[in-house]
């Protein structure tokens, strides 16, 4: 999905949430574990249910990956499930030598039809530079995360006085476009959001830990959001495991059309 297409299914549905489907095996609702695949059954469910308030989808691989085969097949036949008219997340994290990243930019972005794939960008350009080389695909990098880790390298001081994460976003943004990447920035850095919209005023940012994790909606949306939108909130537990009963879809879809709903208001005059 390219970024006018992007833009126009936020303005066109209201809404700028990102459903994440980390899903847990032992979170799901205990009768979907006759299922033939429990986890593409609840996955299945929450996407029908919460469709029509997000415009993405983020599928974090380490909660398919460590299941082995069936976890692949899980994480493929859900993001095979999810229609084009959505954005597709691969939570992967990769980083590595320019010809290994190829491979992962191939299997995530060629071989699996997510539009991105999130990226540590520790390694360098030539760790960053594979994924950016599909047109209508997007790499999503790491910037200023939420972990209580981000202080050991991502907020240390330099030299030059300004910080590690500063430093890193500013070079990365070289290396590509608005049209391809995006940086993750974690909800809970919401007094860092205007300075870094200084840093990169018209790439557009996937925010999670939002919900769960206690991220401020509303403080984010006004002070990250810029005159294109420029943002994917993510909400994964807070939505997806609003329920274990019979009813968790219904619920999740509640939960997903509410912080639709706080999204439609901040998005008056787009």
């Amino acid at each position: 999905m390219n970024r006018k297409n992007l833009i126009s299914q936020i303005k066109e549905k209201r809404t700028y949430l990102c459903v994440g489907l980390d899903t847990d095996p032992n979170l799901i609702p205990s009768h979907l574990l006759a299922e033939e695949d429990p986890v593409f059954a609840f996955n299945k469910a929450i996407i029908d249910a919460t469709l029509g308030s997000c415009i993405a989808y983020k599928i974090n691989t380490a909660f398919y990956e460590s299941h082995g085969v069936e976890g692949w097949r899980a994480l493929e036949k859900t993001v095979n499930y999810i229609p084009e008219t959505h954005f597709k997340i691969a939570d992967a994290k990769r980083g590595d030598i320019g010809n290994t990243s190829a491979q992962y930019a191939k299997a995530f972005l060629q071989q699996l039809p997510f539009d991105s794939i999130t990226i540590a960008p520790y390694m360098g350009e030539d760790s960053v530079k594979p994924f950016l080389q599909f047109e209508g695909k997007w790499a999503v990098v790491l910037g200023l995360t939420s972990n209580p880790g981000a202080a050991d390298f991502e907020l240390q001081q330099m030299s030059d006085g300004k910080t590690l994460y500063e430093t890193v976003i500013a070079k990365v943004a070289s290396w590509g476009n608005i049209e391809n990447l995006m940086f993750v920035v974690g909800a809970t850095r919401s007094d860092e959001f205007l300075h870094l919209r200084k840093l990169v005023p018209d790439h557009f940012l996937l925010v999670p830990g939002v919900g769960a994790q206690g991220g401020s909606l509303e403080e984010i949306s006004k002070k990250a959001m810029n005159k294109d939108v420029g943002l994917l909130v993510n909400v994964s537990r807070d939505i997806i495991y609003a329920s274990k009963d019979l009813d968790f879809a219904q619920k999740a879809g509640e939960k997903a059309a509410a912080y639709a709903s706080q999204m439609k208001q901040y998005l008056q005059g787009f």
